[in-house]
């Protein structure tokens, strides 16, 4: 791809007017290769790093960040050797994109997809704890010791497993609610941890995965990220990276 002035290139992937992009350039908050960027500098937006405040941004006009609400009943791959219904019915074929992780095939919610494939791979690391929230319906009334022993942890079959934050919704009658954070991603670890603690899940949807909400995403529906949504990941994840760091080095 022939290069570009940095400011239209960073307006042309949502951050602001070409006048604010300007701005954001003057104002140091931006780097390209790792040098304080300035007015009149050039880009390959497929071969240069650009960091915005902080946070490495994917410029390459190519790239796609979407955000579906991926219903029951539906596989998370694009294409499925049983012959199940898979999500290619709900993104476009160009270009292709790939799921951020994983929803099994009884759990709704939101589901990103992106063909940017060092972004997805940080989302999915478990060394980075990067968030996953969930409203579950479970069967059985939840009480203070079911929260306690799921944010203590328990032992399943591939290792133990524990809420990051746990909360009651609704414990009314024979069915209650919960509010539910992750850190990691095991296959139907939510279901098999709760469980564990006798709440068998009666209904799952994911309605965050990092600072990315669900919202009033109806289900089968796909929306394009924002911008700043795209930016809210990339330092999420940096800020996750320099973590991770830190604790590599004083663990020396």
């Amino acid at each position: 791809m022939a290069e570009e002035r940095l400011q239209r290139a960073l307006a042309r992937a949502g951050f602001g007017s070409r006048r604010s992009c300007e701005e954001l350039i003057s104002a140091g908050r931006v780097k390209v290769n790792g040098r304080l960027a300035t007015l009149g500098d050039k880009v390959d937006p497929t071969r240069d790093v650009v960091v915005l405040n902080g946070a490495t941004v994917n410029l390459d006009p190519d790239v796609r960040y979407l955000a579906l609400h991926k219903p029951v009943g539906v596989v998370t791959t694009m294409r499925d050797p049983q012959g199940r219904r898979d999500i290619r019915e709900f993104v476009p074929e160009e270009p292709r994109v790939f799921p951020v992780g994983r929803l099994d095939l009884d759990s709704e919610g939101l589901l990103l997809l992106t063909n940017d494939g060092d972004l997805a791979e940080s989302l999915t690391h478990p060394r980075y704890g990067v968030e996953k929230e969930y409203l579950v319906e479970v069967e059985g009334t939840p009480t203070a010791k079911h929260l306690g022993a799921l944010r203590r942890g328990v032992t399943l079959e591939d290792g133990p497993a524990r809420a990051a934050s746990v909360r009651i919704v609704d414990a009314r009658g024979d069915r209650g609610q919960l509010a539910l954070v992750m850190t990691e991603g095991r296959k139907r670890e939510v279901r098999r941890l709760l469980a564990a603690v006798d709440l068998p899940v009666a209904r799952l949807v994911r309605v965050r995965i990092g600072p990315i909400s669900l919202g009033r995403l109806k289900a089968g529906v796909v929306r394009d990220l924002t911008a700043e949504e795209v930016l809210s990941l990339a330092k999420l994840v940096a800020k996750a990276k320099r973590r991770v760091r830190r604790d590599d080095a004083a663990s020396l």
